[in-house]
C-alpha cells in the first residue's frame, strides 16, 4: 500500500503552487473574482489531462476547485468588501471546513483523496483499498486522524493569514502571509509522508 513521496511533491505543485501563482499573477491586473478564476484554470488544465490521458479523477483537485466556486459565491454573495480588505481568497480554510465536516460521514475526505491515488498508480488498487478500509480498523483510525489534521491545519493557517492581514500593512502583511502558507503546507505534507510511513511500518506483519 505504498505511494511513493513524489506524488505528494505533484500534488502539492498542482493544488497549492501552480492555483496561488496564478492569482498572484491575476490579482496584479485585474479584480479578486478574475484572479480566483485564473487560479481555477491549472487546476482543470490537469483534471482534464488527468481524465484523458490516465482515465482518473483527481478527487483533490476537484476538492480545490470546489474551494475555489465557493470562495467566488462568497464573493458574489455580499462578502466583496471582507475579502477584498484580506486581499486573499478563503479557499484553504473553506477546504479545511470541509475536511472537518466530512468526518461525521461514513467515509470522510481523505479516505477518497487516498483511493484516488491508488487508482492511478496501479489499476484495480481501489478495490483492494475498498476492502481494506473494511477489514482493518486501524486504517479508519488514520484517515480519520489525517483528515482532522489537514483539516485543523487549513483553517488554522487561514486564520493567521487573516490576522496578518488586518493587523499589519503592507508589505509586511504579504510578506508574512506568504511565509505562513506555504510553511503550514510544507508541514502538512511532511507530517504525512512521515505518519503514513509509520503507519506502513506498523501494518507490516
Amino acid at each position: 500500500m505504498k505511494i511513493p513521496s513524489a506524488r505528494y511533491a505533484l500534488a502539492f505543485v498542482v493544488n497549492v503552487a501552480l492555483p496561488a501563482l496564478a492569482y498572484r499573477i491575476a490579482i496584479g491586473h485585474f479584480g479578486v473574482a478574475d484572479a480566483l478564476i485564473a487560479s481555477a484554470v491549472p487546476l482543470i488544465a490537469w483534471m482534464i489531462f488527468d481524465v484523458v490521458r490516465f482515465r482518473h479523477f483527481d478527487a483533490l483537485s476537484a476538492i480545490v476547485l470546489a474551494g475555489i466556486a465557493m470562495s467566488l459565491m462568497l464573493l458574489l454573495s455580499g462578502a466583496a468588501r471582507w475579502m477584498g480588505a484580506a486581499r486573499e481568497p478563503a479557499v484553504s480554510g473553506i477546504i479545511g471546513v470541509l475536511f472537518l465536516l466530512s468526518l461525521f460521514l461514513e467515509r470522510p475526505l481523505v479516505y477518497y483523496l487516498a483511493r484516488s491515488t491508488m487508482s492511478r498508480e496501479t489499476q484495480g488498487r481501489e478495490t483492494e483499498f475498498d476492502a481494506l478500509w473494511h477489514s482493518r480498523p486501524t486504517l479508519a483510525r488514520s484517515i480519520r486522524l489525517m483528515t482532522a489534521v489537514w483539516g485543523v491545519g487549513l483553517v488554522g493557517e487561514n486564520l493567521a493569514r487573516l490576522w496578518i492581514t488586518l493587523a499589519l500593512t503592507e508589505p509586511d502583511a504579504a510578506r508574512l502571509s506568504t511565509w505562513v502558507r506555504y510553511a503550514t503546507y510544507a508541514g502538512l505534507t511532511g507530517w504525512t509522508v512521515f505518519y503514513r510511513r509509520r503507519y506502513i511500518r506498523r501494518a507490516r506483519p
